[in-house]
């Protein structure tokens, strides 16, 4: 079996190339010890099987984050047959930097030239056969979406595993006279140390010594002749540091030298201004950066609304009716009440189902900007406002995962390599509106706010992002005190989305909803359905929901929410919410016994928009739903920082649910 690693900067393509090759083999885990994402798959040509692992992205390997150093741990002690580099062709000199390093380790590299299409159309004439002459190590021209380059790919991992020797060991790419002589004469003492050399490429450790990795320094000097070594590579590095500066700068400063001089030679010209500068020249602008996201937001949430209303519409008739036709086929009154009558599960179920098409809208906006390069953009515009609240840059990719589904998103932190960053993001992310919650907003902005309905979300939105925040720099300020990790983020070149692809994400994420609505939605309307339809007082069969156990939960818990405006309705259907919050929506449906459209006039009856809208406000902040919780238990490995979370979104729910109703009063 052949053992292959993937190795690449972040949004170069990495992911696309490692499922090209996998496909449905494949797995994800952990790697030991981390919480970041080990993927591993395989792939079989003819008779030969290919292990391949996905290593993290990453810019280096100077082992500055937990992803670098995982990618060099692997290469130096797993040892994979082949290395695959995939570069970025749009932006070749940045991605060649971690190449350069990869040869210095002694990989046995074959470059995954992607993205050549992007880079064509940029401009850029690039020559593989002149950039494989020039760093030594196979290139291969590759397109990731459309598979292109693939198979060429696959046959050269085979070919040069099946070389079993190093088709470089770093001597072709020598740097500067000046910085290779301090490299060449430390080399010299390492190679003397059989043990060393047994263990590590010569060249790697000498310019890791003179560039003071600590991690290097420390496993040299538990090897019989490495603390030997190590005196000597600090000795160097003091006069190295005389003559030419910090000797990390001054060898970063030479790589990019031989970089530079390799992309001259293989690089035709570029055009001096782009299509994609033009617009980043606005998207991304200081000033303008971060209105132009929240009108895209806004515009997100109106074209999501206006299409999707008529097919929401057409779901509502289409249950409401189903539900009269259903009636009396069971024969039983208990049965035929609780499945089919005016406050019965299909009334309940059908409401929830009818703004599936909603959802469906907003995840197919949402990748076709996702597909067009923007998404990247708004994170970036945003980074510089996160941070000076306590979040870290990369807290963004979970925040905006967190508009689909609170559970993955808090998973997606891993990518968050500081402890406490990673805490502030677990603990703040269930105040992203999630797509469970639209489905109650959607109907509810629906009947009390009418063409405004659109408005209404995207004030929800921008209220979760702002409280998020604001928890953040409080948790920062108090429990997590700390400065924020860096984030480095690439942007990707802008390009057409495709309808496809983006109707394909909207399906596999819009689909859950309905996986869920058949799974334990229905479950949690059924019991409702049950409490409403039994008697508090002789727990017998009844029709009239004020007599019921429901009832007379809602009643006990009464004073406590009284000073919000609801009646036990509404509390009823807040409780149940912890299972799902779709839920929310199909209890409503229930305990008021209305469908889709009934549903707005009878609790317009009951409620004006002040205290609608405060009701919503507490939804979307109150305690996250069974699932998200079980996720946070997970990650942050303590059930005190799960119960805080608990406590806080149900404090600040009231105080901000309260301040509406006095104020708006």
């Amino acid at each position: 079996m052949i053992k292959v690693a993937l190795a690449g900067n972040p949004n170069v393509g990495k992911s696309v190339i490692f499922n090209n090759l996998t496909g449905a083999h494949q797995h994800v885990g952990n790697w030991p010890g981390k919480t970041v994402d080990k993927k591993e798959g395989f792939h079989r040509l003819d008779d030969k099987v290919i292990y391949i692992v996905d290593l993290p992205g990453t810019y280096s390997l100077t082992a500055l984050s937990v992803e670098e150093m995982i990618a060099r741990d692997y290469i130096i002690y797993e040892k994979p047959d082949v290395v695959v580099d995939i570069v970025d062709a749009s932006n070749l000199e940045r991605n060649l930097y971690l190449t350069m390093q990869l040869i210095e380790l002694g990989a046995n590299v074959i470059i995954a030239l992607n993205k050549v299409d992007l880079a064509e159309k940029a401009g850029m004439k690039i020559d593989p056969r002149k950039l494989e002459e020039e760093l030594g190590v196979p290139v291969i021209p590759t397109i990731a979406p459309k598979k292109k380059g693939m198979r060429e790919l696959v046959e050269k991992i085979i070919e040069l595993a099946e070389k079993r020797s190093k088709v470089h060991d770093g001597k072709m790419l020598r740097y500067e006279s000046s910085v290779e002589r301090f490299i060449e004469k430390l080399r010299g003492e390492i190679v003397s140390k059989k043990k060393l050399v047994k263990l590590f490429n010569p060249r790697w450790v000498a310019i890791r010594l003179l560039e003071g990795d600590e991690d290097v320094i420390k496993k040299l000097s538990e090897i019989e002749g490495g603390e030997e070594i190590v005196k000597k590579a600090a000795k160097l590095r003091k006069e190295m540091s005389a003559e030419l500066g910090d000797p990390e700068v001054a060898i970063a400063d030479a790589r990019y030298a031989v970089i530079k001089s390799i992309v001259s030679r293989a690089v035709g010209e570029l055009k001096r201004l782009t299509a994609s500068d033009l617009l980043d020249n606005v998207l991304i602008d200081k000033y303008l950066g971060i209105p132009i996201f929240f009108v895209i937001l806004w515009w997100w949430f109106q074209m999501a609304f206006i299409g999707s209303t008529p097919f929401c519409d057409i779901l509502g008739d289409g249950f409401a009716a189903l539900g009269e036709a259903l009636t009396g086929l069971t024969g039983n009154p208990f049965l035929d009440y609780l499945f089919f009558g005016e406050y019965g599960i299909i009334q309940g179920i059908g409401v929830v189902l009818s703004f599936v098409p909603l959802i469906m809208f907003l995840y197919f906006i949402l990748s076709l900007l996702e597909d067009s390069g923007y998404m990247a953009r708004a994170a970036f515009v945003m980074e510089k406002a996160m941070r000076k609240m306590g979040l870290s840059g990369r807290t963004i990719i979970p925040m905006i995962m967190g508009f689909g589904c609170n559970v993955p998103a808090i998973y997606a932190t891993r990518i968050i390599p500081e402890e406490n960053d990673r805490m502030i993001a677990i603990l703040t992310n269930p105040l992203m509106l999630c797509g469970a919650r639209l489905i109650f907003f959607s109907a509810i902005a629906a009947a009390f706010f009418g063409t405004y309905a659109g408005d209404v979300l995207f004030s929800l939105y921008a209220l979760g992002i702002i409280l998020a925040f604001a928890v953040a720099l409080i948790l920062r300020k108090t429990l997590f005190r700390g400065a924020v990790s860096p984030f480095v983020l690439e942007l990707p070149a802008y390009q057409k989305p495709s309808f496809k692809v983006a109707a394909i994400r909207m399906w596999d994420r819009g689909s859950m909803y309905l996986r869920k609505a058949l799974g334990v939605i229905l479950i949690g309307l059924l019991i409702i359905g049950i409490l409403t339809a039994t008697d508090a007082e002789t727990f017998t069969f009844t029709t009239d929901p004020e007599r019921s156990l429901v009832a007379a939960l809602g009643r006990s818990l009464a004073p406590i929410f009284t000073p919000l405006n609801w009646d036990w309705r509404l509390i009823v259907a807040m409780i149940f919410g912890f299972v799902a919050k779709e839920i929310v929506l199909g209890a409503s449906a229930m305990l008021y016994g209305a469908g889709e459209e009934e549903i707005a006039s009878k609790l317009a009856n009951l409620y004006n928009p002040i205290d609608m809208y405060g009701y919503m406000t507490f939804i979307l902040i109150y305690i996250p739903c069974i699932v998200t919780i079980a996720a946070i238990r997970q990650e942050t490995g303590s059930w005190k920082w799960t119960i805080f979370t608990v406590a806080y979104g149900l404090m600040l729910a009231y105080i901000i649910n309260l301040l509406i109703v006095t104020l708006g009063h």
